[in-house]
């Protein structure tokens, strides 16, 4: 398991039976409308034998479509050494995917390729997105941010349409482990107009091993002309969260740059997406591809703009009592 702990993008559920999940997330939005499209590939072994399968949930922003499709566990096949994924006649990994989805209520078909991937430094010592943590083995929740941004080529068929994704953008992350936290606030774009930027962010309420206690940790990324700037709860950046109306804001900074990011949806445009918690695939994470976020990038030393713009076709996702984180984070 040593590669799949310095390879965070690849397998980690090789000789798990139960009480384990796995999901790559990948985000496609094409260039022409601005559509923005979900794949979401994964595994879930449940205690409970009959709950366990593999699937891939779908979701396409335009009239907020959303489909959960369940495949046998058997049907799911992946790599402990690289990022490859298959499940019955679909495929998946870092730099494409082959799509043939033949169902009641949904028909996709055809392969995208995706190139200028833009990912997360790391080094042995931290490996992916997570760092050290991803060498403790009791975490509730894993999560890697496998391209914090990417280009696309090809075109999918998508319920007799044809839509070229060439020239589009791509993001793609995953989570493992035993369970979504109870709580979090989760946000992605990289459909700025003004540069080739991308932001991530991951706020959520981690379990203390042992105790009925928690903590809010934290996992901000923004990635500007390939140059990426990590705020983290691991290199002791500081976060506020508060919220107006339907918009979420949020204040991280560390000693060198300071970080503004503003999320407004409207939340008639939620859909209900199945998650794993308490054992269990549910629908509790609420999630719309129809976000705005507002950025702005400033270096503190030098008191200048890095960066600022606005997204559309912005991912923005919440589940729990979410509201209650806000406040200032150290």
């Amino acid at each position: 398991m040593f590669s799949a702990i310095i390879d965070p993008n690849s397998y980690h559920g090789k000789n798990k039976e139960s009480n384990f999940f796995e999901g790559w997330y990948y985000k496609l939005v094409e260039p022409l409308k601005g559509e923005a499209y979900c794949f979401i590939p994964g595994i879930f072994f449940s205690d409970t034998k009959e709950y366990s399968h593999s699937f891939i949930q779908v979701i396409i922003s335009k009239d907020n479509n959303y489909e959960y499709l369940k495949y046998n566990k058997d049907e799911f096949i992946a790599s402990s050494s690289e990022f490859i994924l298959n499940i019955d006649k679909n495929y998946f990994s870092l730099t494409q995917i082959d799509i043939n989805l033949v169902k009641p209520n949904i028909n996709i078909f055809g392969t995208l390729f995706f190139n200028n991937i833009i990912k997360w430094p790391d080094t042995i010592i931290n490996p992916g997105s997570m760092g050290f943590y991803n060498y403790f083995n009791f975490m509730q929740c894993y999560s890697q941010v496998c391209a914090l941004d990417g280009n696309i080529i090809g075109k999918l068929y998508i319920n007799n349409e044809m839509v070229d994704f060439t020239g589009g953008k791509i993001y793609i992350e995953k989570n493992w482990g035993k369970s979504f936290p109870s709580s979090y606030i989760w946000l992605q774009a990289n459909s700025f107009t003004k540069e080739e930027t991308s932001v991530t962010c991951s706020i959520g309420a981690i379990p203390i091993p042992f105790s009925s206690r928690s903590f809010t940790g934290f996992l901000i990324g923004i990635s500007v002309k390939g140059m990426v700037f990590k705020f983290t709860s691991i290199n002791r950046s500081k976060l506020i969260v508060s919220f107006e109306n339907e918009d979420i804001e949020l204040k991280v900074y560390n000693k060198n740059y300071l970080l503004l990011i503003k999320a407004t949806y409207n939340k008639n445009n939620f859909m209900n997406l199945y998650a794993p918690i308490s054992n269990e695939m549910i629908p509790m994470a609420k999630e719309t591809l129809t976000g705005i976020i507002a950025i702005k990038l400033i270096d503190k030393k030098k008191n200048c703009n890095i960066t600022e713009g606005i997204s559309y076709s912005a991912a923005i996702e919440v589940c729990g009592n979410y509201f209650n984180m806000s406040k200032k984070f150290v």
